[in-house]
């Protein structure tokens, strides 16, 4: 049965994170906090946890889930021949609301759906999440609900919709507050930007889905590189370069979403070697001989969180609330 943890209380915090990164080594679901809306997360190199995910979704392998990663410096083992413009802009709006579509390293061992040689990367905004990728790696991430339904921005609005097709579910309060600010009728998912265009002489980022990150933000730090709508398009050396790859991938917005906001998605540091994740390594569970990351029992019991596993009234799902004074 599906279990919701507290992320407030300490205890719901440190058992939550290690079991929801137990889950994901084992191939099951995880919804994520994240700063834009809830995310329904699996180990991005497994592939039938993928398959999975876009199950519980109701998708099928033409949307692809993008991936979120915890660390920058994860843009290179990911994508290839990074442009400095992508640069920039993972700079300035990193960790935050903008997803880059990027054409994906080609000796990665993964199966993400109809990518067609890309992927969608984002570093999300949420403690929580950026400490479970810090020891999961990269994570297959779409928006917690099921596809044309309002996207979760708590975690019991993607219970209600997923279920017990998740194992962990981590509840950090409600996500996007810091996005009041966003395009009026934007989505209050991120900005999915597509960048593959420009590997080609002439090629120009372009907006896929508007979120809450404007274009008027972008453009001033790319400039020209995201041309006005209103312009006329300049052509690229690639005469197939405006069709192909990230557009026919399905990273936009299926059209019973649209109105609803609701699609896949989202601490710098500098490694000292390419990380296991970066050439298709899985995750093993906690338990398992070899494990690179092990968290001790020691450092979050179950007692304390556990042990007051009183659904939540209407769902059936577990809660591990601490009730004040315990």
């Amino acid at each position: 049965m599906a279990r919701i943890y507290d992320c407030s209380v300490d205890t719901d915090l440190l058992t939550g994170t290690r079991l929801a990164r137990t889950a994901i080594g084992r191939g099951e679901l995880v919804v994520i906090p994240t700063d834009t809306v809830y995310g329904v997360a699996a180990n991005a190199f497994d592939a039938a946890a993928v398959q999975r995910l876009l199950d519980a979704k109701g998708r099928t392998r033409q949307s692809p889930p993008p991936v979120l990663i915890g660390d920058v410096a994860a843009l290179d083992a990911l994508a290839e021949n990074v442009p400095e413009a992508v640069r920039d802009l993972a700079r300035e709006f990193w960790p935050g609301g903008l997803t880059i579509v990027l054409h994906a390293q080609p000796s990665l061992v993964w199966d993400l759906g109809e990518t067609r040689g890309t992927v969608a990367l984002r570093m999300p905004d949420n403690p929580v999440t950026i400490e479970l990728l810090a020891e999961t790696g990269p994570l297959a991430v779409s928006s917690a609900n099921r596809t044309g339904q309002p996207s979760a921005t708590t975690v019991q609005e993607a219970f209600d919709q997923l279920g017990d097709s998740v194992d962990v579910y981590l509840d950090a309060g409600a996500a996007g507050s810091r996005y009041s600010d966003r395009p009026a009728g934007a989505s209050e998912s991120s900005t999915i930007v597509d960048a593959t265009a420009l590997s080609f002489e002439g090629g120009t980022l372009r907006i896929l889905r508007q979120g809450v990150v404007s274009a008027e933000r972008i453009r001033e730090v790319v400039g020209d590189l995201l041309p006005n709508p209103d312009a006329p398009r300049a052509e690229t050396s690639d005469p197939d370069a405006s069709t192909a790859g990230a557009a026919q991938a399905g990273y936009q917005q299926e059209p019973a979403e649209t109105a609803t906001g609701s699609d896949p998605y989202a601490f710098e540091r500098t490694p000292t070697a390419r990380p296991d994740w970066a050439s298709g390594a899985r995750l093993q569970d906690d338990s398992a001989p070899g494990d690179s990351a092990p968290v001790d029992s020691a450092d979050a019991p179950d007692t304390g969180s556990s042990s007051t596993n009183a659904p939540t009234p209407g769902t059936g799902a577990a809660r591990t609330d601490s009730a004040p004074g315990e």
